[in-house]
């Protein structure tokens, strides 16, 4: 996955547990695209110590996915949603008076409970 991708997901998971400067700088930088020296400016602070606190950030983002998994978490269930709905598109009215329909059936009631398991043990 793209490193500013990956950044992004750790940031929709975990930034609420940062600091409000960490917040504030990764929104200029990442989201406003304003650079080093433009934030820098606006928070009063030398560029390198920007660079300091996103680098620090981007390390705390990953030791908090490396402590909870919440992101991998995500694509994997994302994934099992995914086979739920191709499974779902391949069934039509017809399918359910044989065999194959109710297999597929118990194949989809399966990898939904495994879903709700997940999120409720989480």
């Amino acid at each position: 996955m793209e490193k500013l991708a990956k950044m992004a997901l750790l940031v929709d998971f975990y930034g609420p547990l940062l600091t409000e400067k960490q917040q504030n700088v990764w929104d200029l930088h990442y989201q406003q695209d304003l650079s080093l020296a433009e934030i820098a400016e606006v928070e009063h602070i030398s560029r390198q110590a920007i660079y300091d606190l996103l680098k620090r950030t981007e390390r705390i983002l990953t030791e908090y996915e490396d402590k909870l998994g919440l992101v991998q978490r995500f694509w994997v269930e994302r994934e099992k949603l995914m086979e739920v709905q191709a499974l779902l598109q391949c069934l039509n009215e017809q399918d359910y008076s044989g065999r194959a329909a109710w297999e597929r059936h118990q194949q989809i009631c399966t990898m939904i409970k495994d879903v709700f398991i997940n999120i409720s043990t989480g």
